[in-house]
């Protein structure tokens, strides 16, 4: 790890800690605008990939996963409506997702990071959005996982209802989780924007230094 990896290591610690807080407010029926912050993980995390490679792009994970663990303790002490704002099972949902899709997403970028500028950050981070959604939503809020935890109830999220608000009828968290895949992907295609233009300008101070 060297200072040039520092400005990762702090957006990636900026971008855990904004979503841990941020997921507490709800956007609209479906989503919550930590929705909106926690995919630009998958931004900070091709950015290393790019720039340093796989090593640092994994450190700077690692790093996000213990500031995630940190941010699920400490919600696990505060007293919410109804009960504490972190459960185990959503602390065990948001860590095992975040470091499997976010590793996956290195793994991907690293392996077709040869080839068009766009390919690898966008199936990396479509790749990493979907296995990180999938995850974090049945390992949280599935009824067959319920021996997790079962003193926490989570039956609210099995309520039939239309998918959101008007598709055929699923469970709540499968509305949830495919809104906020949704946003995922959105962002995953929005984020290539940044993405070039930041490898381009840092490309071109290497080249001036």
């Amino acid at each position: 790890m060297t200072r040039a990896h520092i400005p990762g290591i702090l957006a990636m610690a900026l971008i855990v800690l904004a979503s841990n807080i941020l997921v507490q407010f709800l956007f609209g029926n479906w989503l919550t605008w930590g929705a909106f912050t926690y995919p630009l993980a998958f931004l900070v995390t091709d950015l290393m990939n790019r720039l340093y490679g796989a090593g640092p792009a994994r450190q700077v994970v690692f790093i996000g996963f213990i500031v995630g663990v940190f941010c699920s303790l400490v919600g696990t002490q505060i007293q919410g409506e109804f009960g504490p704002l972190v459960t185990f099972r959503i602390a065990l949902a948001s860590g095992v997702a975040f470091l499997t899709a976010q590793l996956l997403d290195v793994a991907i970028f690293n392996r077709m990071r040869e080839g068009a500028w766009w390919r690898a950050p966008l199936a990396s981070s479509l790749v990493g959005a979907t296995v990180d959604t999938a995850l974090f939503f049945t390992i949280a809020f599935s009824g067959t996982l319920v021996f997790l935890e079962p003193e926490n109830d989570v039956s609210w999220a099995g309520d039939m209802l239309p998918m959101l608000g008007a598709g055929p009828v699923a469970p709540l968290w499968v509305s949830l989780a495919v809104a906020d895949w949704m946003v995922k992907l959105a962002l995953a295609l929005i984020a290539l924007v940044p993405f070039r233009l930041i490898v381009l300008r840092f490309r071109g101070n290497s080249v001036r230094t």
